[in-house]
């Protein structure tokens, strides 16, 4: 097996090949891809078998491997989402003339060598090979040493494609975690790295990593339910946000409800949610409202945890402006929502919330790079340097300024 080294070399010397390939040639690199992901299905099936086998995972970790032939036709969909999607690569920002006559122009490049390292989800090897080939970079990938097989043989059937030039999709050995910490260090072989996963995961390539890092966040998102809200639509879009996928980033995890409404809302979704199967736990007033025996007591680290499982801890607050202090302090800045009938109420919602994506009236679920229109996504950045939200393709490039002159100098 070749050396992280090796492999970063590689990736290196495929930067420059990419970052001059055109639309046509890389649509047809990526249907070629979507074909031969297609055709092995069976064999990537098998390898996940092998992967959820081999460990003894929790219910919302086995969920995030898991591939099944519904989520690897999703896989392809977003694959195809992406041919469609317009190349970044040369677009021009913006063109203007100086005085001097000197044409000025800003125009999307290529970052060049893009790393990723992340956790179980094998669909993001696919997604960030993809979507780093679309933007002319190439990828250098570190999953989840619990999904070794799945990504290996992914990787094997994405090198496959006609075209792609060698080094331009590279897998590191997960099964060490030397391979990790010298991607962090690889400055002058990659240009940027993307943490994608827990916050445990993300803290530590933040702390440690030598590269640059755009970091995607972990997801402790809320849900407030204000004094003006429908009782029916905010129903609706708890138990969505909470139980459609609770191991996903931006389902939610923490539900604030309004003082005035407490004493009727409060029992009615802790009864939904238990119905659902949430596990429920509250504040002294969420407890004394539902029953202390349907809501555990949480402590203060509840307020802090992103559970991603079937898990939901509940607040009740004096007033609007106490909703949003509560969620600028304890959020991850990832996805929050109010549910109001009141526009006034709602804006001040979003315009005041410090998250990514704030949401009136729909679900936090949304914070998807494919339901933004984007097509495919590498993560949701909670950061606020470089991009922020759904970090997709024109977030892949970076900015070169071209000028045009006629033989000026500067005087």
């Amino acid at each position: 097996m070749s050396s992280t080294l090796d492999k970063l070399r590689r990736a290196r010397t495929a930067a420059p090949s990419l970052a001059l390939l055109t639309s046509q040639p890389k649509n047809a690199i990526l249907e070629a891809m979507a074909e031969l992901l297609a055709a092995g299905q069976e064999t990537i099936l098998a390898a996940n078998r092998a992967d959820l086998e081999s460990n003894e995972l929790r219910p919302s970790s086995r969920d995030r491997l898991l591939l099944n032939p519904a989520r690897l036709a999703d896989m392809l969909a977003g694959i195809r989402a992406v041919i469609s999607l317009p190349d970044p690569v040369g677009e021009v920002l913006a063109e203007w003339v100086r005085p001097n006559g000197l044409r000025m122009r800003k125009v999307r490049v290529p970052l060049g060598v893009v790393g990723v390292i992340y956790e179980s989800r094998p669909n993001v090897t696919v997604d960030a090979a993809v979507l780093a080939l679309k933007a002319g970079n190439a990828a250098v990938l570190r999953g989840g040493r619990e999904a070794v097989h799945t990504n290996e043989r992914l990787v094997e059937l994405l090198n496959q494609a006609p075209g792609l030039p060698e080094g331009a999709i590279e897998l590191l050995d997960s099964r060490s975690r030397d391979s990790a910490a010298e991607l962090m260090r690889a400055r002058g072989y990659v240009d940027v790295l993307v943490p994608r996963g827990g916050a445990e995961l993300i803290n530590r390539v933040v702390e440690q990593a030598t590269v640059p890092v755009i970091e995607t966040g972990a997801g402790n998102c809320h849900v407030y339910v204000d004094k003006e809200a429908d009782f029916e639509v905010a129903d609706r879009i708890v138990i969505n946000a909470k139980t459609q996928r609770p191991s996903v980033c931006n389902a939610a995890e923490k539900l604030i409800v309004h003082r005035d409404i407490a004493a009727e809302y409060v029992p009615r979704i802790v009864e939904r949610l238990r119905a659902a199967g949430v596990e429920v736990r509250g504040d002294e007033q969420t407890r004394r409202l539902a029953g202390e025996e349907k809501v555990g007591a949480a402590c203060a680290e509840d307020w802090l945890t992103e559970y991603s499982d079937l898990k939901m801890a509940v607040a009740v607050v004096g007033s609007l402006d106490d909703a949003i202090a509560h969620i600028n302090r304890y959020s991850t800045r990832h996805s929050d929502a109010i549910i109001t009938r009141d526009a006034t109420r709602a804006q001040r919602f979003l315009d005041q919330v410090d998250s990514a994506a704030v949401y009136w009236n729909a679900s936090t679920r949304f914070t998807d790079g494919g339901e933004f229109g984007l097509g495919a996504e590498m993560g949701i950045s909670t950061q606020k340097l470089h991009c922020r939200g759904p970090f997709a393709l024109p977030e892949l490039t970076s900015v070169k300024y071209q000028i045009l002159g006629s033989g000026q100098i500067r005087q």
